[in-house]
């Protein structure tokens, strides 16, 4: 339909529309089609006079086509089925600086083809005065209507420009990658550089906690602690940023609980909060189940920024968390009372290296916190929102696929504090909101009461029992109201309320455990579920019990629970740097084992194969992967081979590395290796793996 749409049109309308002829049936179809309708003479009543065009042969040559090839600047060639060239436009014969090409062939003028996987297209090179010229050739068997012989017509559209860009991109692209392979191996090898005197300055740091120190002594110590920790968050910024860019960046789900995760964060950050004077709560709803599928430590790295970054900004007020179920997706919002973003800010807030805020707050980081982030949750098959108010604060929005959840685990939630009404006394903010959230959403009713006048009126109210009150929870900065209240109304206290006090973890010092003060419970907020729970039913006696919380650092990988070693054991660190040696000797030997140390490679396989080459096989081995006399992987390889054969038994290998790339660590479990940690090392979560694979050589 096509063809017959070019020779009517190209009958009725002319070759001026040949342009648009070749738009729709391409160059060698346009020609033919229209070589066909001007029939063998070759003539439409106009003879070609341009001295460049000789006279046709054999009457086959469309002489007519040559000024419209010419204008498009396209080689036209018709040769015979041996090659001959029987017709050429004025291109062709300027091209190749020739007067008559009639009776040669393409080789004999100087043009070579190379094919394409395109059947009849090649591309083309021709040496010319100005340099080799590049063509994309057509090629296209027809037959003469008259003679019926068969007839090759070619045309060639010139393409060396877009070649020679074509070759630049290449390059550049090439160039590109080697710079990013450059960029890649100098992160890496400034990560390590960095990470060694670090995990040093940590691991001394946390051995000289353990001493004897004056108050002041250990405010310094913190500071030094925070801000090691502040350098080890910056050098995991950096390397997730090269990890997301170069496409390495993988996610490692496990059954979670987002509960726990988000009450984590969220107590992380309060010692912060509190110090501005601020409010930090998290309430999280009855339809997200207690157990579902999602990377723990990704998605505590992403609510650790954004609600970090919350809490910089937010001067009055405070931060709100809720976490819900929307449309098949887990959904957290993050909401503050801070200044807000105007339409710029919140337009490059995502992007690499912006910051909003004055010049003091984007002093405090990277800003690759949110971009990082956002590339997170969009590998998590999410994403992370934000919308915005100047003047009146801003929301940010995490959201996920619900994958591998446990609905049962949800609807125990259901109901659990089904018959409580709770009176809370409590400023209005985000802690008091997050409470009478959190109540609601176990099914018990709350009445909060910003003021004692409102606390009156619900306290009257339950005097008539009108309002059946059971519990009645007093935030400490309202304790003063709330002996007003009592001295109002003093048949309060014959209603048999539970009493609970509410204080900040920063108050626990200033309120002695052992003076309750008329209190049944305390509990401290950022409040956690469980505690809540426990208290209003009536479980939960006295102080809650709580971790520490105020080292208010991020806490981005799981940290397992301190386990205490059973026996003293023989370990084998290898370790070249002698601040990290000193770190690790101290620390096993405080946790009950005896040590060896060796400083490289060739040492530590001595040590194991002893004075007369028998093997002396350690409980243990603690190694660095970077030691001089050796490869780390490939000495790990050779022990376990040792092993195979059964030259010696199996000893459990800890390898500790500068180097937190994935695939590094799985070629290192692929080796033999048992465990391996980045640095800087956490003391517990070392001891702790000590421990567990020691009893697990036991058994």
């Amino acid at each position: 339909m096509a063809a017959a749409l070019l020779v009517a049109v190209g009958a009725s309308a002319g070759f001026h529309l040949l342009p648009a002829l070749i738009a729709v049936g391409g160059l060698a179809g346009a020609f033919l089609l229209l070589a066909d309708e001007v029939g063998p003479a070759g003539r439409t009543g106009a003879e070609d006079e341009s001295p460049y065009a000789p006279e046709r042969q054999r009457g086959e040559a469309p002489a007519p086509f040559s000024p419209i090839h010419d204008a498009l600047g396209d080689l036209a060639v018709i040769r015979g089925m041996d090659g001959t060239i029987v017709w050429a436009n004025v291109i062709f014969h300027q091209v190749c600086a020739r007067a008559d090409v009639s009776g040669l062939t393409c080789a004999a003028v100087g043009l070579s083809f190379e094919p394409t996987p395109e059947p009849d297209r090649y591309l083309a090179r021709l040496a010319t005065a100005t340099g080799v010229r590049l063509y994309d050739w057509h090629d296209v068997i027809a037959r003469e209507p008259a003679s019926g012989r068969l007839t090759r017509h070619s045309i060639g559209r010139d393409v060396t420009e877009e070649a020679r860009a074509a070759r630049e991109r290449e390059e550049a692209r090439r160039r590109a990658e080697e710079a990013s392979q450059a960029k890649s191996r100098l992160l890496a090898t400034v990560s390590h550089e960095i990470r060694t005197p670090l995990s040093g300055i940590l691991g001394m740091s946390h051995l000289l906690a353990q001493t004897q120190l004056s108050a002041e002594q250990h405010n310094y110590l913190a500071g030094m602690r925070q801000s090691g920790h502040a350098l080890v968050q910056l050098v995991e910024d950096l390397i997730d940023f090269s990890s997301l860019s170069a496409g390495r960046f993988k996610l490692r789900p496990s059954q979670q609980d987002l509960r726990g995760v988000l009450e984590g964060v969220v107590e992380m950050l309060s010692h912060r909060a509190h110090e501005k004077g601020i409010e930090v709560g998290a309430t999280v709803a009855a339809d997200v189940p207690a157990s579902m599928e999602f990377d723990a430590a990704r998605l505590r790295q992403v609510l650790f920024n954004v609600i970090g970054n919350a809490v910089k900004f937010t001067e009055t007020g405070g931060v709100f968390v809720a976490a819900d179920i929307d449309e098949g997706c887990v959904r957290i919002r993050i909401d503050d009372s801070g200044p807000g973003m105007s339409a710029e800010e919140l337009g490059r807030v995502f992007e690499e290296f912006e910051q909003a805020g004055d010049d003091a707050q984007r002093a405090k980081g990277t800003g690759l916190g949110l971009a990082i982030s956002r590339r997170i949750m969009e590998a998590f098959g999410g994403s992370l929102t934000a919308c915005s108010t100047a003047g009146v604060g801003s929301r940010f929005e995490v959201c996920f696929p619900l994958e591998g959840a446990e609905p049962s685990s949800a609807l125990a939630r259901r109901g659990m504090l089904s018959g409580m009404h709770v009176l809370v006394l409590a400023p209005d903010g985000p802690a008091s909101a997050a409470l009478a959230a959190t109540i609601a959403t176990l099914g018990g009713k709350c009445h909060r009461a910003a003021t004692l006048a409102v606390a009156e009126s619900f306290a009257a109210a339950a005097l008539t029992n009108s309002l059946p009150l059971t519990d009645i929870i007093v935030d400490h900065r309202r304790a003063g109201q709330f002996r007003e209240l009592l001295f109002r109304l003093p048949a309060i206290g014959a209603l048999r309320l539970r009493k609970t006090y509410l204080i900040n973890p920063e108050e626990r010092t200033s309120h002695p455990v052992n003076q309750m003060g008329g209190y049944e419970a305390w509990l401290i907020r950022p409040l956690r579920e469980k505690s809540l729970v426990e208290v209003l039913l009536g479980r939960l006696k006295g102080i809650e019990k709580r971790d520490a919380i105020n080292d208010n650092r991020p806490v981005l990988r799981e940290e397992p629970p301190v386990a205490v070693a059973k026996g003293a054991r023989a370990i084998l660190v290898a370790e070249d740097d002698p601040v990290n040696a000193l770190i690790l000797r101290t620390i096993l030997r405080r946790a009950g084992h005896s040590v060896q140390q060796v400083g490289d490679f060739r040492a530590l396989e001595a040590a194991i194969h002893g004075q007369d080459g028998a093997c002396v096989a350690p409980s243990l081995i603690v190694t660095d992967l970077n030691m001089p006399g050796g490869d780390g992987l490939a000495v790990l390889r050779r022990l376990r081979e040792k092993e195979a054969a059964g030259d010696m038994v199996r000893v459990p290998v800890i390898v500790l590395t500068s180097d937190v790339r994935g695939d590094l660590h799985q070629l290192l479990l692929a080796a033999g290796a048992d465990g391996v940690l980045s640095k800087p090392i956490e003391p517990a979560r070392l001891v702790t793996e000590i421990a567990d694979l020691l009893e697990g050589e036991k058994t």
